[in-house]
């Protein structure tokens, strides 16, 4: 099935491309200066390339700076965020596999937002 549903959130914005019962594709925009939980999820694990932009990826702690053209895969469980320190956003393109793909699957451990 093929949606374009759209959410905005205190970091940017994202757009569910696709939802089907194996995966879920999404277009996740980071405004400058913006950066989603510290999180991770119990029934998904998830691939991110980078589009636009360069967003640090934190994935169980560690930093790592990824610029447009690069994916990171981040295994179901696995503690993991994007910030954007740049002046323009940061667009990745979110491939999530498993058995579960709703928003309630995100286990905040950290919140610039106050949603823990």
């Amino acid at each position: 099935m093929i949606s374009i549903d759209f959410e905005e959130r205190p970091w940017g914005r994202f757009f569910v491309l696709h939802d089907e019962p194996t995966y879920k594709l999404k277009r996740i925009e980071v405004d400058p200066g913006g950066r989603l939980s510290y999180q991770y999820h119990h029934k998904r694990s998830e691939a991110w390339t980078i589009v636009e932009g360069i967003g640090v990826i934190t994935l169980d702690g560690q930093d790592k700076v990824y610029n447009k053209g690069q994916t990171i895969l981040i295994p179901q469980g696995v503690k993991h965020r994007i910030e954007n320190k740049g002046s323009e956003k940061v667009v990745f393109i979110e491939v999530q596999t498993g058995t579960y793909f709703g928003e309630d699957d995100i286990v905040r451990i950290e919140d610039d937002y106050n949603r823990v």
